[in-house]
C-alpha cells in the first residue's frame, strides 16, 4: 500500500477515525460517533443497531468494549437491548421540523458551490450500508456511487463532503464532472430535480479524518448537516453528509412573521 496510512484508508473507506493513541477511551469515542448518528437520523427509531460481535470487527476492539458501547447508550436511553431480540433505537427527536422552501435552499446550495472551490477526492463504487440503504430506499449491499469533496474558500478547507447516489448514475457522478460542477446541478441536469429535502444540522467534535481534511486542532467543533433528496415521486436520490468548519461556516435563516389572514 505503499505510503498510505491506515487513517488515509480508513478515511477513504467512509469509516470512523478512532484516536488510538488519544486521552478519550476508544469505548467513549465509539459511543460519541454512534450517538451521534442516532441523533442526526442515520439509525431512525426502531432501527436495528449493530451486534457485539459487529462492532467489535468494525472498529477492530475487543467484544467487552462492543459491550459497554451499547451499555451506555442504554443507559442513555438512546437505545434498548433485548434478549434474542437484539439492540434497537428507542430515541426520538423532541423538536418538530421546520418547514422551508426548498427552491430557496437549492439555489442557495447553488451559490456556495459557485462561489468556492472544490476538491475531488474520490468516486467510487460501494455496497450500500445499512443506513445508506435506508436512506435512498434500496437494498442493503446494492451498488452506490460515493463521492467526497473538500470544498475550499480562497484555498482554505471549510466543508468536508460526502454524497451517495445509485449506481446507476456512474456516468453523470465522476471525478471530471464533480470537478466542474455541484453535485445537485448535475443530478438536475440529469433529471433528478428535488422536489423536497429533509435536513438535520448539528455538531460534532473533529475526529482525527476531519482534523487532517479541514486541517483544523483536534476536537475542533464541527458543523454537520445530514440531507437526504427526494424526486417529485417522493424518491430519495441523494444523500449528503457535509461537514464545516465553525470557525469559517455558518448558517443563517431570516424568520418573518406570517401575513395575516
Amino acid at each position: 500500500m505503499g505510503g498510505t496510512s491506515l487513517r488515509d484508508v480508513q478515511r477513504q473507506q467512509g469509516e470512523t477515525v478512532l484516536d488510538r493513541e488519544g486521552a478519550v477511551p476508544l469505548y467513549h469515542q465509539i459511543y460519541l460517533a454512534l450517538r451521534d448518528e442516532i441523533l442526526c437520523g442515520q439509525r431512525p427509531f426502531g432501527s436495528v443497531m449493530p451486534t457485539e460481535q459487529q462492532l467489535s470487527a468494525q472498529y477492530k476492539v475487543s467484544r467487552i468494549t462492543a459491550r459497554r458501547v451499547l451499555g451506555d447508550l442504554a443507559e442513555q436511553h438512546y437505545v434498548e437491548r433485548r434478549r434474542r431480540l437484539g439492540t434497537r433505537v428507542i430515541f426520538t427527536s423532541p423538536a418538530k421540523p421546520i418547514e422551508a422552501n426548498i427552491d430557496q435552499a437549492v439555489d442557495s446550495l447553488m451559490a456556495l458551490g459557485e462561489g468556492t472551490s472544490v476538491n475531488v477526492i474520490s468516486v467510487e463504487h460501494r455496497a450500500a450500508t445499512d443506513i445508506i440503504a435506508n436512506a435512498l430506499k434500496i437494498e442493503e449491499g446494492a451498488d452506490v456511487i460515493r463521492a467526497v469533496r473538500v470544498r475550499c474558500l480562497e484555498g482554505t478547507p471549510i466543508g468536508y463532503i460526502v454524497s451517495y447516489v445509485r449506481g446507476g448514475l456512474a456516468a453523470v457522478i465522476s471525478e471530471g464532472t464533480l470537478s466542474n460542477a455541484p453535485l445537485l446541478k448535475l443530478l438536475d441536469e440529469a433529471g433528478f430535480h428535488a422536489d423536497r429535502a429533509e435536513q438535520t444540522i448539528g455538531a460534532m467534535l473533529a475526529d482525527p479524518s476531519l482534523v487532517d481534511a479541514l486541517d483544523v486542532e483536534p476536537l475542533s467543533a464541527i458543523l454537520r448537516i445530514t440531507r437526504t433528496v427526494y424526486d417529485k415521486n417522493n424518491v430519495p436520490f441523494l444523500r449528503t453528509y457535509a461537514h464545516y468548519r465553525a470557525d469559517r461556516f455558518n448558517i443563517r435563516l431570516d424568520l418573518q412573521n406570517p401575513s395575516p389572514a
